[in-house]
């Protein structure tokens, strides 16, 4: 009984170390709802343009959705836009300008399984509700990272095949890329730049005075779907084309999720993990500070999910819908299994 109880004490001693652990450095706060997405799904992305929230994307059951819906949050109502021209999942975006670039992604081949990285690049304006073609990326991939520094925009790592494949099957192998490259607008050109030094997908990002950040993200080659995820953080400086090194490291490693900037802080919430032993999403909302380079860790999502929109509309954050299992669970498998939820939720950021 006295070793029992001996064992119980430290177990219990254990754990509440580990609680204590996750909490250090964590703030107040409260979430709360507001209208929900009108049509759940993942690999949904948000960005904010004019005050109103874009979500752009959507896998749908391995398919290319390729949606656009419009959230104004003045009527806290949803409205369906024009899709895009040619419907990609997992594709990079970023506002400038009143408009929404989008790059890459992937399609279901012509034949056969997996998916088939494309070049595409767009340019969408929700004023009249239209898209663009551009000058198509140099090289096919998707899970990009986008952020646009000076009107400039800059598209990092990714994925996509090797050598004569023509497309990524679940049980095969990705390239993973290290490549930075350079979109302008105004010429509709692209420029090679440094690239990263550690090559990975489904990252998160942000720009904080003019310096692109590229968090955690995906860095296996065996599968994008369950590749494992790294918790490194690296700095580049447009001005002078170089990354400045590894920053303090993500507290939890996940990829997959959502992430918006605010204030000088870069926001990422939710992500998947892929395991042997585990699939599954993840809660939490982490901010990191550049300026410190310090990371807090916020109130946890309502609910766990992958391939949430995230956008910052004011000083409230907005992540929409996502699946609340990792994709790699095969939910597909059970056509009567619904992941997606059409969770709508808000924390104010002050």
């Amino acid at each position: 009984m006295r070793t029992s109880s001996r064992r119980g004490f430290v177990l219990m001693a254990a754990i509440t170390t580990v609680l204590l652990a996750q909490t250090v450095g964590s703030t107040e706060g409260k979430w709360a709802k507001l209208a929900p997405f009108p049509e759940p799904d993942e690999e949904l992305y948000g960005a904010t343009v004019n005050g109103k929230m874009y979500v752009v994307g959507g896998y749908g059951h391995g398919k290319a959705r390729g949606a656009v819906i419009e959230y104004d949050p003045a009527s806290d109502r949803w409205t369906r836009k024009k899709s895009m021209a040619l419907p990609a999942h997992h594709s990079g975006m970023v506002p400038l300008n009143g408009k929404l670039y989008v790059f890459g992604g992937f399609r279901m081949p012509t034949t056969g399984e997996g998916w088939q990285p494309v070049d595409n690049s767009w340019e969408y304006d929700p004023a009249a509700d239209s898209w663009k073609a551009l000058a198509p990326m140099p090289g096919a991939r998707g899970s990009v990272a986008v952020e646009q520094v000076d009107g400039k925009i800059y598209v990092l790592g990714g994925a996509t095949t090797y050598g004569k494949d023509t497309a990524i099957r679940f049980t095969g192998p990705a390239q993973v890329l290290t490549r930075n490259q350079v979109y302008d607008p105004v010429s509709d050109t692209w420029t090679e730049r440094a690239p990263m030094a550690l090559g990975r997908n489904h990252a998160f990002s942000g720009v904080v005075n003019g310096r692109i950040y590229v968090i955690g993200g995906r860095v296996g080659h065996s599968s994008i779907t369950s590749a494992s995820n790294t918790d490194v953080v690296e700095e580049y400086d447009p001005a002078t084309d170089r990354w400045l090194g590894a920053r303090a490291r993500m507290p939890s490693p996940r990829s997959g999720g959502g992430s918006a900037t605010y204030d000088g802080k870069i926001y990422v919430a939710g992500g998947e993990v892929a395991l042997s032993s585990m699939v599954g999403a993840f809660r939490a909302l982490e901010a990191y500070d550049p300026a410190a380079n310090s990371w807090t860790v916020l109130p946890s999502m309502p609910m766990p999910r992958h391939g949430v929109a995230a956008a910052v509309i004011g000083t409230r954050l907005h992540l929409v819908s996502g699946h609340v299992q990792g994709a790699a669970a095969s939910v597909d498998q059970d056509p009567k299994l619904e992941m997606g939820t059409s969770s709508h939720d808000v924390i104010d950021l002050r």
